[in-house]
């Protein structure tokens, strides 16, 4: 895994810019501490942090292809390509010769035999671009489910790219304004595909190419979901689920370096883990070693909410007992939680302030301890939006409400004054809320998302909306917790692959009938059938709880300890976003999740606004 950065100017003559583009690249040393490089062409530059996984000596980037003495091909990659062993002996068959054992020559070279339509051919996660000096061409090339990230910034003469908007910002021609449109899609949740919230930054959208030249600047998508008709009976559907997680699993143990898995005690992450150490010691290796977060005294003292009915440790134990792996919990407390140092290092790892608050902050502590004894992890992220496991799914007012359903009425927080309003912007400007107009923009994003549905003639009823709610989940929804996962893990160094979101799975059960996914009237029935083999009772029938989050009341007493002293700041760049009153009066008398989420999201907004000088066009 790896920081990537560039840039393609036209009209100017690059190879006299290496100080900005050092400086680009070295926005990206958290997600590449082991090595760093850049190259330089008249008109294109590539700046490239490593984060050595595979072949550590001969894997060091931007990487090139040389003919006759001359570069033929450049790229800056990040990410990993489950399926490169496969393809390197197809390519040494059609007379590639490589000089490295890295899946990033073998992407270099499948371009230089199957052109453009090489993407199609790749297995994996990876973000990455490939300078084509015989064409004077560009590709910035994301994978098809948006794992990694991409993020380009157009120009009158070319583009300035990055795996996150820091390294962009870095550019000097580059500022960090952000528009009403900016703000509406970062309050909104609405994660509109392409969308970077800074003004004239965008991303690239999974499952996309970017094809750069002197005349133009176009996407091309090569991947999608289909609605194809599913044929196989249930017997079947199990069966192949549970080869497909098979393969996924097998497939990205692949590393030179220590691996280890993220186990919450949860259906999702005890999967993972199962068929890691089951994969390991078949092939001789050692237990998977796997690793969760607790808070002190939380399992003594847990207290169930609506949305955590049971606390995550003993189950994980029970997983780690059942399978026989090594496990060990990270156990945090109140004030490392609200150590600014952290706090900060989290929202620099963003970029934003559109974060999960201390559930960001534990992970980043949680990642920073396993890097010292892992480099790569393996997650269960996504099975929740591809087999359907959150309870909107379930809720049949949801399931009928005309946006969004994690946006629904029923969704939602109460805001700190007891209304029925995303915690989110309840604490805002009044005339800055009537501005934006968050209600009619969510509602635009929403009929965009169900415009694209492919859909099957004749589908109707329940069905049909079910393959709704699954697409606005795998094309929306999904973008949270990936981002999240990625940006935080990268910022310790610690490289994070989830294999439920191997593009073949998601094909399968998106057009697997709702009846079907949920066969045995639960959540996530299919999973739990294709592994329950694999699982101790106790976590094969756990009811889905999400990520943990501290029941420690003098978290929420220091969170309104620095609340107060933001607000006592005349000079603070959030005063004019926010309704001071409103704002005081919450700190003052306030309290449940909703205070919580709305101090949270204003304490990162004001440290955002203060340390990436933002300039507001609002």
């Amino acid at each position: 895994m790896c920081g990537i950065t560039g840039w393609v100017s036209y009209d100017k003559d690059l190879t006299t810019e290496r100080g900005t583009l050092a400086a680009m690249t070295e926005t990206m040393i958290c997600r590449g501490p082991d090595a760093g490089g850049v190259w330089l062409d008249t008109h294109a530059g590539l700046g490239h942090r490593r984060l050595a996984v595979i072949d550590l000596e001969g894997g060091k980037q931007p990487m090139t292809v040389e003919r006759d003495g001359h570069t033929v091909l450049a790229t800056t990659y990040s990410g990993e390509v489950y399926n490169y062993r496969e393809l390197r002996t197809e390519l040494k068959r059609l007379g590639h010769s490589f000089r490295t054992g890295s899946d990033t020559e073998v992407v270099l070279h499948a371009y230089l035999e199957w052109g453009r339509d090489f993407v199609e051919r790749l297995n994996g996660m990876y973000a990455f671009a490939l300078w084509d000096p015989r064409q004077q061409e560009l590709l910035l090339v994301r994978d098809r489910m948006g794992v990694k990230p991409l993020y380009y910034y157009p120009t009158p003469d070319g583009v300035i790219f990055g795996s996150e908007p820091k390294a962009i910002l870095a550019h000097p021609s580059v500022r960090a304004a952000v528009d009403a449109e900016g703000l509406a899609e970062l309050l909104a949740l609405t994660k509109t595909p392409g969308h970077a919230i800074y003004k004239g930054m965008k991303e690239v959208v999974p499952g996309h190419v970017i094809q750069v030249r002197r005349e133009s600047l176009t996407p091309r998508r090569y991947w999608a979901l289909q609605a194809r008709e599913h044929t196989d009976d249930l017997d079947t559907t199990v069966k192949t689920v549970r080869e497909l997680l098979d393969d996924n699993v097998t497939r990205q143990l692949v590393a030179d370096v220590p691996l280890c898995t993220l186990l919450s005690g949860g259906l999702d992450s005890s999967v993972i883990t199962a068929l890691a150490h089951r994969g390991l010691t078949r092939d001789g290796a050692n237990p998977v070693h796997s690793f969760a977060v607790d808070f002190v005294g939380q399992t003594e003292n847990f207290a169930a909410d609506r949305l955590r009915g049971t606390p995550d440790g003993p189950y994980a134990h029970a997983l780690a007992q059942h399978v026989g792996c090594d496990h060990t919990d990270i156990v945090l407390d109140s004030a490392t939680l609200m150590d600014r140092t952290n706090r900060e290092a989290v929202l620099t790892a963003r970029d934003l302030p559109n974060g999960f608050g201390e559930g960001d902050i534990s992970l980043y502590l949680l990642f920073k301890a396993i890097r010292r004894r892992s480099t790569v992890a393996l997650s269960g992220e996504s099975a929740d939006e591809i087999f359907g496991g959150y309870h909107w799914f379930h809720a049949p007012e949801q399931v009928r409400a005309d946006t969004f359903p994690w946006l629904s009425p029923a969704s939602t927080h109460s805001s700190p004054a007891g209304e029925r309003r995303s915690p989110r912007e309840a604490l805002l400007d009044r005339s800055l809320l009537t501005k934006l107009d968050l209600p009619g923009y969510r509602a635009a994003r929403y009929h965009e998302a169900l415009a694209e549905v492919p859909r099957l003639n004749g589908e109707t009823g329940l069905e049909r909306r079910m393959r709704e709610i699954c697409y606005l989940h795998l094309t929306r929804f999904v973008q949270f917790p990936l981002e999240r996962k990625d940006r935080v893990s990268m910022a310790t160094g610690l490289e994070v692959r989830v294999p439920f979101c191997d593009h073949r799975l998601v094909q399968y059960v998106f057009n697997t009938p709702w009846k079907m996914k949920t066969f045995d009237g639960r959540e996530k029935s299919l999973l739990r059938a294709a592994t329950r083999d694999l699982l101790p009772e106790t976590v094969a029938n756990r009811i889905k709880s999400p990520y943990p989050s501290i029941q420690d009341p003098r978290y929420n007493e220091a969170l309104r300890s620095e609340l107060r002293t933001v607000l006592a700041d005349p000079e603070a760049p959030l005063r004019a976003l926010i309704d001071i009153g409103a704002a005081q009066r919450a700190v003052e008398s306030a309290s449940g999740a909703g205070l919580r989420i709305s101090s949270e999201f204003l304490l990162a907004l004001a440290s955002w606004l203060r340390r990436y000088d933002v300039s507001l066009e609002i």
